[in-house]
């Protein structure tokens, strides 16, 4: 099936946009691929410091020129759940070089903060940055050049895209991204949403409430519900960078461990030193970026990634905009229903048909380019299978299930739940914004409200306990983009609008800050650029203006004249509580030099 000409318009006007940028990229990749192994251009003593706490016979290969080195980047530490089962990756991956004849090593370890550790906390103001310091990190690794491919164990929020970017970086060699896959089920994520309800309003005390929410974050693996974690996964099949079938295994399986160690072997099978070189930097074009934004669309993914996706094309050359994301989403229909777009999760998609069964669909539907390069070859048509465990301990894999094993998980693509993907760009007069309304009932999408202003989510907070927000109303929560407060997930504030929308209210939130891969069923105009603190339109506006958000329509706008609101002084806020305790004040640099939300928010 040849792709649609409407994606296909889509993904030319991004190559043509991109031409400077990626020809330059190509010229710089090139250069610095080789056909000896990356370590030949080391002196002797470099290199004996590279292998100086090697086994014999790992500095007996080392010192030759012909058996490539796999560097390992680890997003391991044993807080996170998603990153824990990473601890025995390493040996795993060591052991199945050796029965590849190789050697490998691990380059580095990076950071990995969870948000759903620092929901709501100061610590939370690093979370976007990190994505940067992990790209940072993971190039320090590699940057001693002793590897001719690299895999890179990571699955949650910043820390996938953050080694993309450092993947890309280092585009000449191969990448495989190795996942971890999803903690089994546990609370259903509408009884832990009805918790949390309960919970605010004073209804249970903080024993109830933990005991749900360790109920549903329960063991080893990512969370359930398909936020950023997830979506990660998602893109990361989706363009070719995970072994087909890999994403939503289950942790401590014996499939996820002969899946680790397939993909051990297969990044070594494609270094410059073999005949099936697959450098990522040339693997990830304009058509594999398209592929992953089509992925998001059909799925209801994070809104996270209409800034991570920016970025990490970006690390490739590749130019992408806000306005190329929406104009996909009006193209690929929604044929997952996962929560917070659903009550299933990720498990239940799985078991459904999962990626293979999606992959299958989007490219039936004329919806994928199948003609791309990726980790296992030419074309995409080799991931719409599923994975099972052979008789031998290995990977099988068969093609996937030819109808959905719930379609109200996972739908056909002639039976969608809707007919576009639910991320649209808003414009106005309070500038740019991104809405997610997958999981916004029709008849919720339009609100015309007084505007109740905030410069912190605790302020609003402040305001629901004490009973203050009554009536219609747009929560305006300003001063957190970037360059205020690094842009926090703003997640908190989803439990107390969606009491007052159930209340019957009409509500809705407009905010430079971000809203995290679970926005859920308020609508809310999020990632609003130009920011406050960067003089935007939304620091003009006032307790009581009325503000119109139409998710339908694409608009969002302050209902004053175009004299008025130039002549209003915009406000100010002290931030200088935001730069001091739990690190901040290490990020001062960053919070300067970020660019706006909708380039990336990348400091580099």
């Amino acid at each position: 099936m040849t792709v649609r000409r409407d994606l296909e318009a889509v993904t030319a006007r991004i190559r043509e946009r991109s031409k400077p940028t990626r020809q330059a990229y190509l010229a710089r990749i090139d250069a610095a691929a080789g056909h000896a192994v990356s370590r030949a251009t080391l002196a002797c003593g470099n290199l004996a410091h590279g292998f100086a706490a090697c086994g014999p016979a790992d500095k007996a290969a080392l010192a030759g020129e012909r058996i490539p080195n796999l560097g390992i980047v680890t997003a391991y530490n044993d807080m996170l759940s998603a990153h824990q089962p990473y601890e025995t990756y390493p040996q795993a991956i060591k052991q199945a070089a050796h029965e590849a004849g190789c050697v490998a090593q691990v380059a580095g370890g990076v950071p990995a903060m969870c948000d759903g550790v620092t929901q709501g906390m100061p610590g939370m103001e690093l979370s976007l940055f990190s994505r940067d310091v992990i790209a940072m990190s993971a190039a320090i690794g590699l940057s001693h050049n002793m590897f001719d491919a690299a895999v890179f164990l990571g699955v949650c929020d910043k820390i996938v895209p953050g080694l993309l970017i450092a993947a890309l970086t280092f585009g000449h060699l191969p990448a495989v991204f190795i996942p971890a896959g999803p903690m089994t089920s546990g609370l259903p994520n509408d009884e832990k949403a009805k918790t949390r309800q309960l919970y605010a309003e004073g209804k249970i005390g903080r024993a109830e409430l933990l005991e749900a929410e360790a109920k549903s974050y329960h063991g080893p693996g990512t969370c359930t519900f398909y936020g950023t974690a997830n979506s990660n996964q998602m893109l990361m099949e989706i363009m070719g960078l995970h072994a087909p079938g890999a994403t939503f295994v289950n942790p401590g399986t014996p499939l996820r461990e002969a899946l680790t160690r397939e993909a051990a072997k297969r990044a070594l099978a494609i270094t410059a030193l073999g005949n099936e070189y697959t450098p990522v930097g040339r693997m990830i074009d304009e058509r594999s970026v398209v592929n992953g934004i089509v992925g998001l669309n059909a799925t209801g993914g994070s809104t996270n990634h209409t800034i991570h996706l920016i970025a990490m094309a970006a690390a490739a050359g590749i130019a992408i905009t806000w306005q190329d994301i929406s104009d996909i989403s009006d193209i690929v229909p929604l044929l997952a229903r996962v929560y917070p777009n659903g009550l299933a999760d990720v498990n239940h998609f799985a078991a459904a048909g999962g990626m293979g069964f999606l992959i299958r669909e989007l490219l039936d539907a004329g919806l994928l380019h199948e003609d791309v390069r990726t980790i296992w070859g030419d074309g995409l048509r080799a991931y719409t299978v599923e994975t099972k465990l052979g008789a031998d301990g290995t990977v099988a894999r068969q093609p996937a299930p030819a109808k959905s094993g719930d379609e109200q998980v996972l739908a056909p693509a002639g039976q969608a739940f809707q007919p576009s993907g639910g991320l649209k760009v808003l414009r106005g007069n309070l500038g740019r914004a991104i809405v997610k309304v997958s999981a916004v009932k029709p008849e919720k999408r339009v609100v015309e409200a007084p505007a109740r202003v905030f410069h912190s989510q605790d302020e609003l907070q402040a305001a629901f306990k004490t009973g203050r927000l009554t009536g219609d109303f747009v929560a305006v929560v300003r001063f957190q983009g970037p360059k205020a407060n690094g842009m926090p997930e703003l997640h908190k504030l989803t439990t107390p609008l969606g009491i007052l929308q159930d209340r019957g209210l009409k509500v809705a939130l407009v905010t430079d800050g971000r809203m995290s891969g679970a926005s859920g069923k308020v609508p809310a105009a999020i990632h609003v650029t130009p920011e406050a603190e960067d003089g935007g339109a939304i620091a003009r506006v006032r307790d009581g203006d009325m503000i119109r958000l139409d998710a339908e329509a694409g608009t969002l706008e302050l209902l004053v004249t175009e004299a008025e609101l130039a002549a209003r002084a915009p406000a100010t806020a002290d931030l200088a509580a935001n730069g001091h305790g739990f690190g901040r004040e290490l990020f001062h640099g960053f919070r300067a030099l970020a660019q706006r939300a909708d380039q990336g928010a990348a400091v580099f």
